[in-house]
This record gives structure tokens, sequence and C-alpha cells, in this order.
């Protein structure tokens, strides 16, 4: 009798930390962000954001796209971090609350010297739409930079 309570303990106690383990797999969310810049000069776009483009062309409607950068991270809910894009270019990441099915998200766009771009508050589907941000201008005349994110 108490070989089999024992037994059953030992099987509820693995099924409990299992459950919790995939919960808090579930939690986390991967992040990705890509840098690139938008000009209206007409050349051939980056093929590295063919995926994006008909994306980046009914957002920011620029006539070509260049891959600047891209930096990605691992989050679950409650938990901060930031991607380094390229150019000196960061978004502070902080993931309100993360469920495996989306990611609420607050992100702070900035230079390396602090200064803020922009910033807004975005729920991601791993899968589904990337969000574009549209930003300031480049170092290079008739450039913009922006911002591609999406969840993995």
């Amino acid at each position: 009798m108490k070989t089999t309570r024992l037994i059953l303990s030992l099987i509820l106690l693995t099924a409990g930390l299992t459950s919790a383990n995939h919960a808090a797999a579930a939690e986390r969310v991967s992040l990705r962000g890509i840098l690139i810049s938008a000009s209206n000069t007409k050349r051939e776009s980056d093929r590295r954001l063919a995926a994006y483009e008909p994306t980046l062309r009914s957002i920011l409607r620029f006539e070509s796209y260049r891959y600047l950068g891209e930096d990605h991270t691992m989050l679950k809910a409650s938990e901060k971090s930031e991607l380094l894009v390229g150019d000196g270019l960061r978004l502070e990441i902080d993931t309100e609350r993360a469920d495996g099915q989306s990611a609420h998200i607050r992100v702070r766009w900035a230079t390396g010297g602090g200064k803020n771009l922009m910033g807004g508050a975005f729920v991601l589907r791993p899968g589904g739409a990337p969000v574009v941000l549209g930003g300031p201008a480049s170092d290079n005349p008739g450039e913009v930079y922006a911002v591609i994110l999406f969840a993995r």
C-alpha cells in the first residue's frame, strides 16, 4: 500500500513538474528585429527583404529597401531586453505578457546615446504579421531608417 502511494506521488510530482516546464516554455517568445533603410531611389531592393517587401511597400511607400542589420532575443513575461539592430540603434523591449499565442510588448527605439526615436505598445503573434516601425532619417540623404519586428 505504501509502495503504491509512493509511486502515485512520484507520478503526480513528475506530471506537475513537466506541466510547469511546458507552461514556462510556452510563456517565452522569440523576437527578431531587422533594421533597414528605405529610399525613393529606384534600385533593386535587398533580396534578404523579399518576403517583407509587400508589407514594407504598403506601410512605408518607398521604392527600395536595404538591409542594414538585425538582432534577436528570447523573452518571457515581465522581462526586459534589447535588440542591437545596427548603425548604433537599439530597441528596448519590455514584455508585458507572453502566453505562447501572442506577446504584448512595449518598445522604445533609441540611439546608442540614449536619444528616444519612437516607442509604442504592440501585440505580436509567432508566425503572424510583423510590426514595421518607420523611423528617422539615416545618415544617407533621402533615406530613412525602419525596423521590422516580429515574433517567432
